[in-house]
Formats: C-alpha cells, sequence, structure tokens
C-alpha cells in the first residue's frame, strides 16, 4: 500500500486547476463570513472608546463639583481641559453643557456614528444611546 502512494506521489507535479478553484471558493467563503464579524467588533471597540471618554469626563466633572459645590464653571475648569479627553461637537469628541448647580450632560459621539448621552440632574442619572442594538448600544438603548 505505502509502494503504491509512493508510486502515485512521484508520478503527480501538481495541483489540478478543479483543487484550485475548489480552495479558492472555500477561502471566498470564509471571508465572507469573518468580514462583517471583523467590522462589527470595530464599530464595537470605537463605541467603548467613547463611552469610556463619557465615564472618564464623568469623574472630572465630580471632582469639579467636590471643589466648587456647583457644575457651573466645570466644562472649562482645569481639571477637565487637561485631562487629555477629547472635548467638543464632533466624532471622537465629548461635548459638556452645563445645566445648572446641580446638573449637566455629556454627549459623546462615536466615530462610528452612535452618540452616547449621560444627563445628571442631582441625584438622576439617565445613560442612553441613540442607536439601540447596534455596535456598544445594547437593544435597550441603555448603556
Amino acid at each position: 500500500m505505502l509502494r503504491t502512494l509512493r508510486e502515485r506521489m512521484s508520478s503527480e507535479r501538481g495541483f489540478t486547476l478543479i483543487e484550485l478553484l475548489v480552495v479558492i471558493l472555500i477561502i471566498g467563503i470564509l471571508a465572507a463570513i469573518a468580514l462583517p464579524a471583523f467590522l462589527g467588533q470595530r464599530q464595537k471597540g470605537q463605541d467603548a472608546e467613547i463611552k469610556s471618554a463619557v465615564r472618564n469626563l464623568v469623574s472630572h466633572m465630580e471632582s469639579c463639583f467636590t471643589n466648587s459645590e456647583t457644575y457651573v464653571g466645570c466644562d472649562t475648569s482645569q481639571d477637565v481641559e487637561n485631562s487629555g479627553i477629547p472635548i467638543g461637537p464632533g466624532q471622537g469628541e465629548v461635548e459638556i453643557t452645563v445645566g445648572g448647580d446641580n446638573s449637566y450632560t455629556l454627549v459623546g459621539r462615536s466615530r462610528s456614528g452612535n452618540t452616547f448621552t449621560y444627563k445628571k440632574n442631582g441625584s438622576n442619572v439617565e445613560r442612553t444611546c441613540e442607536t439601540a442594538g447596534e455596535g456598544g448600544c445594547p437593544s435597550s438603548g441603555q448603556w
């Protein structure tokens, strides 16, 4: 049996066209399955990045409130300005809106297009996202 296998291997010189086409077809099918999954992970990563920035900015806002007992002026405080968090209305940035002594809103815009909002009014906190069920936004719309 081994002798027939050796004889067969020594007589064959390469792959047939059909064998090559089958391999290419299999690689194409695997790529078609893997590509959408990869793109979804990229969107989740971009959403996680902006949610982390919003959470970190919450810590800076609360630190400012601890010192001054008001949120007024915290959006321009040195603690917030020097935090390294991108602040502004663009994608990949967090926008700060102070609503008074005891309220503020943070809106984080992900590079994937999702928007994450953190609203604090006194002791009430609300965290919402626009595109429920996509990327890093759960189907409940709460994060």
